[in-house]
């Protein structure tokens, strides 16, 4: 059996992956793989078949992805994700040569796209989101600012704070001390 692929918008976390995976087997569906904004399943789905899943999705923040254009962008957003997150940026080439590789489209073509589509560029969004990890590490509380910045693989700890302070408005130290900062979800940004 063939099978079918499911590409999910707004699918940008661990959990993100367990609640999609309860609602597709809760829907009688046999996951074969799943990860951040991609599913494949046993079944060779019908377009009634997408049109239930979408309906299940959307009341839980998700909605399903046909446009190819739109899938290279998600794809985008959950390697960048996926590399803050997941790998503490641990990035050994370039971010434009990290992307070229995982979405397998040389990059010009892949920031003239994300620009267009989300209004800025692919390095702010991961400028973006390095800050809203710092802010979530910085509220944990559990590492001293130049851990942060080794685990986000800043230059140095007056870097992270240059630009923590260029996105925020505010220092780190400010950002730690002031309990009532809101963080922005990961899957807000843009």
């Amino acid at each position: 059996m063939e099978g079918s692929t499911i590409y999910i918008k707004n699918m940008v976390c661990n959990r993100c992956i367990m609640v999609v995976e309860q609602l597709l087997t809760n829907m009688g569906f046999t996951l074969r793989h799943i990860e951040l904004g991609k599913v494949i399943v046993e079944e060779q789905l019908l377009p009634n078949d997408y049109k239930a899943i979408d309906e299940q999705l959307r009341p839980i923040g998700f909605e399903l992805i046909d446009d190819k254009r739109i899938r290279l962008i998600e794809q985008i957003k959950k390697e960048i994700i996926e590399l803050i997150y997941y790998q503490d940026n641990n990035l050994k080439t370039n971010l434009s040569d990290y992307l070229t590789t995982q979405c397998h489209f040389e990059y010009s073509l892949l920031s003239k796209l994300f620009s267009e589509t989300t209004g800025m560029t692919i390095e702010k969004y991961f400028i973006a989101q390095k800050i809203e990890r710092v802010k979530e590490l910085l509220l944990y509380n559990e590492l001293s600012l130049n851990e942060i910045a080794i685990k986000l693989n800043y230059s140095s700890t007056a870097h992270l704070s240059a630009q923590f302070k260029s996105v925020t408005g505010t220092t780190p130290s400010q950002f730690r001390k002031i309990k009532e900062q809101k963080r922005k979800a990961i899957d807000q940004i843009v």
